[in-house]
């Protein structure tokens, strides 16, 4: 009995000392540039760019989607800002290099509330959200309930309201208590690490991923056993608590501008972006034809100007996004997938 037991035991145990080793070898690749400040128990990490002598836009907060951690957002914007605003690029709880913090960080506005507190410690009286896909609801709770901190909100791609359907199975298997914790820390990073490649493909489709993508944005942070559990269960309760939710955006009075592609089958336009723009009175939707989830990357130009409008500059932004679909147009498309997979590193939202 005990030969029995052994045998069965000695490849899960083998398979865990993997994924420690693989994750240790994540933050090798990707170590943290950031910088942990404690929010009253717990740390946030966070890149803080301090205000420019050259600034022409007010303080500017970044909040990353689903899967990822601040280096994403990093990615599209701190370059073509620099010099023009102070900026915060978060990794939001549990995420990343962040502490997880309580059980309400397992929510929206459990995140946009610590958000706050890193702002308030950081010296960021008000500032500009910007949240991209699973970012948006977090953007979203940040304008109800800190509209004294809010000067504006852009949504990229959010995900704001309930959808029909559920998340992918592996999300509940990865947040369940017992075989939760098995399955992250067997199953998710060599069957992630298969899928990588393939996933990060699938949340640019159907246009092409930046080539350098992947070196310079750490997706493989998020299959870390503990921050893929706590990926799986804000997405496990994002319905919920948007169901009970989502009607309080009337609320929101901050300028608010909506960018998102009509070719998204990660977070459907239809129904989260025109419902945002429906539900937040004087927001500005904007569509980007031919774009799909990453508008943050394939159309910045266009979210740069929205940023420029939010502070009262005057922008036309359907002719910008017009412009920005010119230059698209050129750009190869992938038409080899008819419908984006389900993938264990990026999926929706």
């Amino acid at each position: 009995m005990l030969a029995e037991v052994s045998a069965l035991l000695a490849p899960i145990a083998a398979a865990i000392g993997y994924s420690s080793y693989k994750a240790w070898q994540f933050e090798h690749a990707y170590p943290n540039i950031g910088e942990l400040t404690d929010i009253g128990g717990y740390r946030l990490n966070a890149v803080h760019v301090p205000r420019p002598d050259t600034a022409d836009l007010p303080p500017l907060v970044f909040i990353h989607g689903a899967s990822g951690n601040l280096l994403d957002q990093m990615g599209a914007f701190r370059q073509p800002l620099e010099g023009r605003a102070e900026m915060l690029f978060v990794d939001r709880p549990g995420h990343g290099y962040s502490d997880r913090g309580g059980d309400e960080n397992a929510l929206p506005s459990g995140q946009a509330d610590a958000i706050a507190r890193l702002m308030e410690k950081r010296g960021i009286e008000k500032a500009i959200i910007i949240g991209h896909s699973f970012g948006g609801a977090i953007a979203a709770a940040f304008g109800v309930r800190h509209p004294d901190k809010t000067a504006g909100l852009l949504f990229l791609a959010p995900a704001s309201h309930p959808w029909p359907g559920g998340i992918d199975w592996y999300y509940h298997v990865a947040s369940a208590h017992i075989i939760g914790w098995l399955f992250n820390h067997v199953v998710v990073v060599p069957l992630g690490l298969q899928r990588l490649e393939q996933g990060t493909l699938n949340v640019f489709h159907p246009n092409p991923r930046p080539s350098d993508y992947v070196a310079k944005t750490g997706p493989s942070l998020v299959l870390r056993p503990r921050a893929f559990y706590n990926n799986a269960t804000d997405l496990k309760r994002l319905h919920k608590y948007l169901v009970a939710n989502a009607r309080h955006y009337a609320e929101i009075d901050a300028p608010t501008v909506i960018i998102t592609g009509d070719r998204d089958e990660i977070v459907w336009e239809h129904l989260h972006s025109r419902g945002l723009a429906r539900d937040i009175k004087g927001s500005e939707l904007i569509t980007v034809k031919g774009v799909g989830h990453k508008p943050d990357y394939l159309a910045t130009d266009v979210a740069i100007a929205a940023l420029e409008e939010i502070a009262g500059k005057p922008r036309d932004l359907p002719a910008i996004a017009r412009k920005a679909e010119a230059r698209l147009a050129g750009a190869p498309v992938d038409h080899t997938v008819g419908t984006v997979p389900p993938s264990i590193v990026y999926s929706a939202p």
